[in-house]
């Protein structure tokens, strides 16, 4: 969901909490923030392993890049199980947010944070990027695409523990992956078939947590709302620098730019 959709659309904070569902990145990392039970489920269907034991998940968790000006992250769930072996879960309602390099570079990300000083490169744990996107990106019509490394000479697999997985959020079927995005695209609990997510959706949906809900979602619109007025600022910065021929300095003491909104401007200028 967008700011600028929030502030501009009539419905309430409340009737936008209703309309979520777990292909939205908020209530989603909420869900499974914690939630052993219910990430135990989700990576059992999606990589087809019955024996995953997750010891711990958290949701909206950042990884910060380590090159200074190098582009941070934030992942939606982060989980770790009793093997060493690292997940990364993105929902994605849009394309362009599951973009093939984007998991390539959430799966360096991840790599990049697992080993010590002077552990050895075999001791690099597995580690999988799944994204779980509302529509069928790849447009085969199968409920998951799994990417791995392999030798293009010969049939043989480049065994580095790097795996990728897509799944298809549009995937009707009368099986696990099926009623698993059944309950992803569903906004009331009741109408969910796993009981492991259904018990997260109501306590943020319907019940103690809703409050929080409420909370993220105004706060969402705050920020995105800023966001679009420092944008606003910006773009008409530049456009008085280039008619003007000023420097920013000057454009910006013209639009009476306060000192606080100069700071922040003069990083994109």
């Amino acid at each position: 969901m967008a700011g600028e959709e929030i502030r501009q659309d009539t419905r309430t904070v409340e009737q936008i909490v209703d309309g979520m569902s777990l292909f939205d990145d908020d209530l989603m990392s909420v869900v499974f923030d914690g939630n052993i039970e219910a990430t135990e489920l989700l990576l059992k269907i999606i990589l087809k392993k019955d024996d995953i034991q997750v010891i711990s998940v958290v949701g909206q968790r950042e990884l910060q890049s380590p090159v200074v000006g190098g582009r941070d992250i934030r992942l939606d769930i982060l989980a770790k199980d009793s093997a060493g072996k690292h997940y990364n879960v993105e929902v994605q309602k849009k394309p362009e947010g599951a973009h093939i390099r984007r998991a390539r570079f959430n799966s360096s990300m991840m790599d990049s944070r697992m080993l010590k000083a002077g552990q050895d490169f075999s001791e690099l744990q597995d580690s999988y990027m799944v994204f779980i996107t509302q529509t069928d990106i790849f447009g085969h019509g199968i409920p998951i695409y799994t990417i791995n490394r392999h030798f293009e000479e010969i049939d043989e697999a480049f065994d580095d523990g790097s795996h990728i997985v897509y799944v298809n959020g549009n995937y009707k079927g009368d099986d696990t992956v099926g009623r698993l995005m059944h309950d992803f695209g569903c906004k009331k609990a009741k109408d969910m078939y796993y009981p492991e997510l259904a018990k997260g959706v109501r306590h943020f949906k319907e019940e103690g947590g809703r409050e929080r809900m409420c909370e993220a979602v105004e706060k969402y619109a705050e920020q995105k709302a800023e966001i679009a007025r420092l944008n606003i600022l910006i773009e008409n910065v530049r456009n008085l620098m280039e008619s003007m021929k000023w420097s920013a300095e000057q454009a910006m003491s013209a639009m009476k730019v306060t000192e606080a909104d100069k700071a922040v401007l003069l990083k994109e200028l």
